[in-house]
């Protein structure tokens, strides 16, 4: 099968690659490129593991194929965090406020909660579960998955954060 050209940046880096044009982006990104914080979970977009930003966009990366990110800029789970090592509000908020079990959803997790957060930087409880909605925890229930997000929320805008009561 003839392979296709594509130029991409991933966490902000330049990329150029040959792929057949069947290529999944989540197969570009982990066996490719070898970022493997993306999880391929149910390979049907129902689970939200493989998400990735794209162009300001949240994207199940087993839904499209690496062909149709040509040109585009995408974040992965291994560009949040800040070169130092520093971790982004969101993988603080998700450690300190222990959203996450086994950990298997957490990358999309934090990934669809960045642009979440981007494009609504005080979300209610309810704008958070809703926000969320397409990405499945089979572990946690999802209480501290939103405890990170308003964690994160409230760091990004400055203000102390402050639990619910139960």
């Amino acid at each position: 099968m003839a392979k296709a050209h594509i130029e991409l940046t991933i966490n902000g880096h330049p990329v150029e690659a040959l792929v057949e044009p069947r290529t999944l982006l989540i197969h570009f990104i982990r066996e490719q490129q070898n970022l493997t914080g993306a999880h391929i979970g149910c390979d049907t977009s129902h689970c939200g593991a493989c998400t990735v930003d794209l162009d300001g966009m949240s994207v199940k990366s087993c839904t499209m194929f690496a062909v149709q990110a040509n040109g585009a800029s995408i974040t992965t789970i291994e560009g949040m965090a800040a070169p130092d090592g520093t971790l982004s509000a969101l993988q603080e908020g998700f450690r300190m406020m222990h959203g996450l079990q086994c950990g298997y959803c957490t990358p999309g997790m934090i990934m669809r909660s960045h642009r979440l957060l981007q494009e609504n930087p005080s979300p209610t409880e309810a704008e958070i579960r809703f926000g969320i909605g397409g990405n499945l925890c089979r572990c946690t229930g999802y209480q501290n998955i939103v405890k990170a997000i308003q964690y994160a929320a409230a760091k990004i805008n400055g203000v102390p954060f402050e639990e619910a009561a139960e």
